[in-house]
């Protein structure tokens, strides 16, 4: 598993649009500002953040697995793999470009062209999302 680990996320890492920040919004209308996916982890907006956006203990956090946006079962969580709900967060970048839906659903045509990694690592890690955060945030 530690290779899977390496290899997703060096191809998160190195993609072309990592040298921008990118952003997680969710909600009815994306109007809930998530955290920063590419932000160091010691911003307290980067979902790298264990104290911060990233917290576990953050309602808004997607790695709360009671949260809205954590919980396998919530329509809202990019953790439930059959949601096709518009609320399911978006990334994005400052300049509002859109690079799909943050989700494991790899069947979603508007996901991330990553889904299916994610969705790998979320059913080796057996939905541990502590486990999820640290490989996404090596």
């Amino acid at each position: 598993m530690k290779q899977y680990v390496v290899a997703l996320a060096f191809s998160l890492l190195t993609s072309p649009v990592s040298a921008q920040e990118l952003l997680l919004f969710g909600g009815a209308g994306h109007d809930e500002f998530l955290g920063c996916l590419t932000c160091n982890k010691y911003d307290a907006n980067s979902i790298c953040n264990k104290y911060g956006k990233g917290s576990k203990y953050n309602g808004d956090s997607i790695f709360n697995k009671y949260g809205t946006f954590g919980s396998k079962y919530s329509t809202s969580s990019p953790w439930n793999k059959y949601s096709t709900d518009n609320s399911v967060p978006v990334l994005v970048d400052r300049d509002g470009n859109f690079y799909g839906y943050f989700t494991i659903n790899r069947y979603r045509s508007d996901a991330v062209n990553y889904a299916g990694n994610l969705a790998q690592l979320f059913q080796q890690v057996d939905g541990d999302l502590e486990v999820v955060r640290e490989v996404l945030c090596e």
